[in-house]
């Protein structure tokens, strides 16, 4: 593991969220002063590499307000898969990880590592975004602990073969890309033999049901089987935000085609002691429709 690339842990002290130096400016950042007529959301075929640039630009600039907003729920050490706070400690999806090396894709500030840290794990937390993994460092230091780092893309992993025993994400990198197969092949490619790899993300059946907590969150809007991106852009029309759409069984294809063995398909029921509002995530909805698909995979 001494060979990552792009390694976050050499950022400048962070105390705190607002001494955190600014990341690097990305071309897409830059220029707000455009014209406005283009600016808005749009359905429309995105590339892989606008799509890379606008998922890194976003939460390198949204990082701060995340954390901030979910940092209490997310915990710097716990191990969440979804907003319906199912709890890798009791779901046990991703079976012993004592002395296991283990991949966090899409890992935000790298909370679920730091929590398989504490169960003897060795992880190693990937995400594309610089600020996420600055919080990293940031929560490090507050706890003394050492999650290593790096930043880059899950559709090119920069790890060789067969060096992990375990990967996963929750909630990361795969509704960002526009390479869900490709993901999926690089995670088969870095996973040894007989190695797990779970996946949380929206469950498809949400793409057709407006974003919204309450009652109007209920009624389909839209086509299930339209997989063009959701697509927020500027003034000159180049995107800032997109989410790719898969359905079910377009991402068991996926899963299936890269070499893995499905060996579970778990959607969280809502608590019901659970009132806390994320979004289009709510006690409303949660309770009639599933919000969250975990996929347990096995490399064979």
């Amino acid at each position: 593991m001494n060979d990552l690339r792009a390694d976050a842990s050499d950022t400048p002290d962070s105390p705190g969220i607002s001494d955190l130096p600014d990341p690097p400016q990305s071309s897409s950042a830059a220029g707000h002063d455009a014209a406005e007529d283009e600016a808005g959301v749009a359905r429309r075929e995105v590339g892989a590499a606008e799509s890379v640039r606008a998922g890194r630009s976003w939460w390198d600039d949204n990082a701060d307000e995340y954390q901030a907003e979910h940092g209490d729920f997310l915990g710097d050490a716990r191990f969440v898969w979804g907003p319906e706070g199912l709890d890798e400690q009791q779901a046990g999806l991703l079976g012993d990880v004592a002395g296991r090396t283990v991949l966090e894709i899409g890992a935000g500030a790298a909370q679920c590592s730091r929590a398989l840290l504490a169960r003897g794990a060795r992880p190693v937390a990937l995400d594309l975004s610089y600020r996420q993994l600055q919080h990293s460092r940031r929560i490090d230091e507050g706890h003394g602990t050492d999650v290593p780092v790096v930043q880059a893309d899950a559709a090119a992993l920069p790890f060789g073969d067969g060096v992990f025993d375990l990967a996963f994400t929750a909630y990361g990198a795969l509704n960002f890309s526009p390479d869900g197969a490709g993901i999926m092949r690089e995670v088969h490619r870095v996973l040894k033999p007989g190695g797990r790899w779970v996946f949380s993300l929206t469950h498809p059946i949400r793409w057709a049901f407006p974003d919204d907590p309450g009652e109007e969150g209920l009624t389909v809007t839209h086509s299930y089987f339209d997989t063009t991106p959701y697509v927020e852009q500027d003034g000159r029309g180049q995107a800032t935000y997109v989410e790719h759409h898969r359905t079910l069984g377009m991402r068991v294809r996926e899963v299936a085609a890269a070499g893995f063995r499905l060996v579970d398909l778990v959607e969280p029921e809502w608590p019901a002691d659970l009132l806390q509002v994320w979004g289009g995530w709510s006690p409303t909805r949660g309770r009639m429709i599933p919000g969250t698909a975990i996929f347990v995979c096995v490399r064979d």
